[in-house]
């Protein structure tokens, strides 16, 4: 594609599309209650909700604001069953996922008996399974996170629900939704629609101080740390676990002590954490830098 013709896709993407005054108004509800009632009035929370930020109280409130890691937890029923793989529930958790496949991935399944099949556990071993809730914990707590951080929880419904979080919940008890944050009269008029939800937690996400992702290949959170690195201003770190190196990790934990698991998940995530500048052929939205998005002061 013609270099002109990236400027104005990146400039279209990062500076002429807005949400609309409705999402942002709650966008900045929401992030002044995940930060305790105060702003933080960052350049990335200016683009995300414009003059909605804006706190009574001043520069001095944001400089008490709390700080938190967003998490986008891909672990929703359909992802889940479309994966193949198989998360230890049994022969109910194959019934399951094998129904759900059925009524809605009747396409995929007539697909599937006209290649070659291949076993969950070997799924698993090249990184093409979810993340569960339990492993993301793990990573999390790897990386050094301690029990007291304050996570935002971004995502649709986890499959399993209470009891597959539990583990999480355990290690990880500061947990906040927008469901929890915001009224049922401020959700009201999102309720039935997905993408202006999916808007809200793009805020929250985008504005974190620590943005996690548990699915590296989400256009959502393709989206989100293209826009942290866009607005980041270096300052916006981004978590991208690579699912077959952390298969290789998950596979040894019977063998490997906590230190080890430590070291290796921080390579991991270390080598991970360079912004990389957009090859041919990569999405300008999820890769800005590069000659035709960002300039030399980005």
């Amino acid at each position: 594609m013609p270099s002109d013709i990236q400027r104005l896709r990146c400039k279209c993407n990062f500076h002429a599309l807005k949400f609309v005054p409705k999402i942002q108004q709650v966008g900045s509800i929401l992030i002044k209650r995940i930060r305790k009632y105060r702003a933080s009035q960052s350049l990335l929370d200016t683009h995300l909700v414009g003059k909605f930020i804006r706190n009574k109280e001043g520069h001095e409130a944001a400089k008490g604001s709390t700080k938190y890691l967003a998490l986008h937890l891909r672990f929703e029923v359909d992802m889940v069953a479309y994966s193949l793989c198989e998360f230890g529930g049994g022969e109910n958790e194959r019934n399951e996922l094998q129904a759900y496949r059925e009524r809605h991935f009747p396409l995929f399944l007539q697909r599937l008996k006209n290649s070659s099949s291949i076993s969950p556990m070997d799924l698993r071993k090249k990184g093409r399974c979810p993340l569960t809730p339990e492993e993301a914990a793990l990573v999390l707590a790897g990386l050094g996170f301690k029990q007291e951080t304050y996570i935002y929880l971004a995502g649709s419904h986890i499959y399993g629900e209470n009891s597959r979080m539990e583990a999480f919940n355990r290690l990880y008890p500061n947990i906040v939704t927008k469901e929890n944050l915001l009224t049922d009269t401020e959700l009201a008029p999102f309720k039935n629609f997905s993408s202006q939800l999916a808007a809200l937690d793009f805020i929250a996400c985008a504005s974190a101080d620590v943005f996690a992702m548990t699915d590296s290949g989400s256009q959502f959170s393709s989206l989100v740390s293209g826009f942290r690195t866009y607005y980041g201003s270096g300052h916006a770190p981004t978590l991208r676990p690579n699912k077959t190196r952390l298969a290789a990790i998950f596979t040894d934990n019977g063998t490997i002590g906590w230190s080890s698991f430590e070291f290796r998940v921080k390579k991991m995530i270390l080598e991970g954490q360079n912004v990389a500048i957009r090859s041919y052929g990569r999405s300008i939205y999820r890769y800005p830098r590069c000659p035709e998005c960002m300039c030399k002061h980005h």
